[in-house]
């Protein structure tokens, strides 16, 4: 018995394949945002920027927006690797999406300062039905990025880990929009690009089990970590 033991420890050993640790979820959120943000800034020259993009590039309100949304997409981002990593700490996820809140509310306030400002008036919601193509355009390459980095992971929580990555995307998408679309309106922002943000983030979350799982994980895991 004792000699089956020794070989079958043998056999094991020499089957090993050395793999690395993944890198910590901000360091590979940073690597997302180093593929992501180039293609962002691609497709919104191709969309052509918005013509007055120098100019709200003064106003602190715009400013503020852009900021609030770009963090919310690396925060998504940070907290989805970060539920592909066994033992994690999962208070990380509840601090990384606090930028989301962040981000509506950032919203919030500019619906309430249109109010106040326009009256009525200032809550009008107009048609936009190309937010939603646009907002999928523009993230689907960080889409595709980060599906190809978590399946670097474990699959603990499919669906929880594919809405985070498509909110992660989809506010990249919203970041990108901004600089083409000229609607400012708090409340056009919040109900149309905000609700494709959650649409997509919701339509990844159930396709979670199809694009996470077990089987296709250990196929791509074989070999190296990244």
């Amino acid at each position: 018995m004792t000699g089956d033991t020794t070989r079958l420890i043998q056999q094991l050993a020499g089957n090993v394949q050395p793999v690395r640790p993944l890198r910590r979820p901000w360091m590979r959120t940073v690597a997302w945002l180093a593929v992501s943000i180039p293609y962002v800034a691609i497709i919104v020259l191709v969309l052509t920027p918005r013509h007055d993009l120098i100019l709200k590039l003064s106003e602190t309100r715009y400013i503020v927006e852009q900021i609030a949304a770009l963090a919310a997409g690396m925060g998504a981002a940070a907290a989805a690797f970060a539920s592909t990593v066994p033992g994690y700490n999962r208070k990380f996820l509840i601090l990384s999406l606090l930028p989301s809140i962040g981000w509506l509310g950032t919203l919030g306030h500019g619906c309430i300062r249109d109010w106040l400002q326009f009256g009525i008036g200032g809550l009008t919601i107009e048609p936009d039905w190309m937010c939603l193509p646009a907002i999928a355009l523009i993230g689907a390459l960080p889409a595709i990025t980060i599906s190809v980095m978590l399946r670097r992971g474990a699959p603990l929580t499919p669906h929880l880990t594919s809405a985070l990555a498509g909110l992660a995307a989809a506010g990249l998408g919203s970041f990108g929009l901004r600089c083409t679309e000229s609607h400012d309106a708090g409340i056009m922002v919040l109900v149309w690009q905000v609700g494709s943000v959650v649409l997509l983030s919701a339509l990844a979350a159930s396709a979670g089990r199809n694009l996470l799982n077990w089987r296709s994980i250990s196929s791509a895991s074989e070999g190296t970590v990244r």
